[in-house]
């Protein structure tokens, strides 16, 4: 099950991408950043009631820990966002994609460090692989033709993604049994319950800033309603599948199989952007498989 849903959250997210790339040559980096959640809220919302009406179940007991998890996750979610957003005004789509990958690295490093995650060593040699495979990709013209710029704020969002996942999971871990009546909490609806929390209190933010500070971006993503709809549908959906994984399996994992986003990417450049795959993608390509036969594996 995670594996499908981490499948299904790579497809939306590289459609998710494209579009913010598109629209951050139009409108500011807190006017794409906002596009992500704003339409967001009430899909999840929808998801969550539906998924209560499919599957009854009790509501789960929130706590302070729970509260500090999700403000957490939706405060490092926006800054990565913006920073990812920074990347594709750079003009380049692939680059910017690709370091922000480096977030599975970083969740398994985090994880083990802070989580209590525990990977094997093939799981550990997957994730390796995976980052490997993703600076290739990242670099297609030379790491010496990188800037200082570019390696700082694609590793910076890489960071940023790994926190938001890892505070995403122990979130949901709380909610696993309802204290009150002892019954356990199914995965789908903890991980709604956290995303419509996380939606929410970011919508909230970005809106009550933009209102305050910035009329103008709020009036760009009004007047852009195809694109803003488009990122809006397309991260929920991603969410609801990375969220959902990330209940069931640890991070690092989930995120490594995650990058074949990058090969969903490659797909969206040639046929959609127009861009041509170079020896080195094929390549990235193969380790790519490789690093999630390896977690899939393990």
């Amino acid at each position: 099950m995670w594996i499908a849903l981490t499948i299904l959250a790579a497809f939306m997210q590289s459609w998710r991408n494209a579009f913010q790339s598109e629209l951050s040559q139009q409108v500011k980096v807190s006017g794409v950043t906002l596009a992500r959640f704003i339409w967001a809220g009430p899909i999840a919302a929808i998801y969550l009631i539906s998924l209560y009406q499919l599957q009854p179940s009790s509501l789960p007991s929130f706590n302070y820990q729970f509260y500090g998890f999700v403000i957490g996750a939706s405060l490092m979610q926006i800054l990565a966002t913006g920073l990812m957003v920074k990347l594709f005004q750079l003009k380049n789509f692939a680059v910017g994609a690709g370091l922000a990958k480096s977030e599975a690295l970083v969740a398994a490093i985090l994880g083990v460090l802070f989580f209590g995650t525990s990977l094997s060593l093939l799981g550990w040699l997957g994730v390796i692989i995976g980052a490997v495979a993703v600076m290739l990709l990242s670099t297609q013209k030379g790491v010496k033709r990188l800037s200082l710029n570019t390696i700082v704020l694609g590793i910076s969002s890489g960071i940023a993604f790994a926190f938001t996942s890892l505070w995403v999971r122990e979130a949901s871990l709380l909610l696993i049994v309802d204290s009150a009546v002892s019954a356990p909490i199914p995965f789908t609806h903890r991980a709604a319950w956290v995303l419509l929390s996380v939606i929410g209190l970011q919508t909230i933010i970005l809106v009550t800033y933009l209102a305050m500070k910035d009329r103008l971006t709020l009036l760009a993503l009004w007047q852009r309603p195809r694109l803003t709809i488009l990122i809006s549908v397309c991260s929920c959906i991603a969410s609801i599948g990375w969220f959902s994984a990330m209940s069931l399996q640890a991070v690092p994992y989930v995120k490594t199989l995650g990058q074949i986003e990058v090969f969903f990417t490659m797909l969206i450049s040639v046929f959609w952007l127009k861009q041509k795959i170079k020896v080195n993608e094929v390549l990235g390509l193969v380790l790519i498989a490789v690093a999630a036969i390896l977690v899939m594996w393990t």
